[in-house]
């Protein structure tokens, strides 16, 4: 499936109640995010990155090439982060 990290990391955002608006840096510029990659198995496309928020990191995940944004808590609590890419 086609993608850009501007659509995987808006969903990303969301699923913790955030926005761009609550975005404080992100190592991609707007056009990086915006460059279409395929998302699916194979092999990884999608440009490296770490976006931060006043609550969470977030940044890319891989399993067999298929591609996806996680994240977890920007500050220590006692949310345990399961394995990336499956358990």
């Amino acid at each position: 499936m086609i993608t850009t990290w501007q659509k995987e990391i808006t969903y990303a955002l969301k699923e913790n109640g955030e926005t761009w608006d609550d975005v404080i840096a992100c190592t991609l510029s707007p056009k990086q995010r915006d460059i279409e990659f395929d998302d699916g198995y194979g092999t990884s496309c999608g440009k490296a990155f770490t976006a931060w928020t006043k609550y969470h990191v977030y940044f890319p995940a891989v399993y067999d090439g298929s591609e996806w944004v996680e994240s977890v808590p920007r500050n220590p609590c006692d949310v345990a982060k399961e394995h990336v890419g499956g358990q």
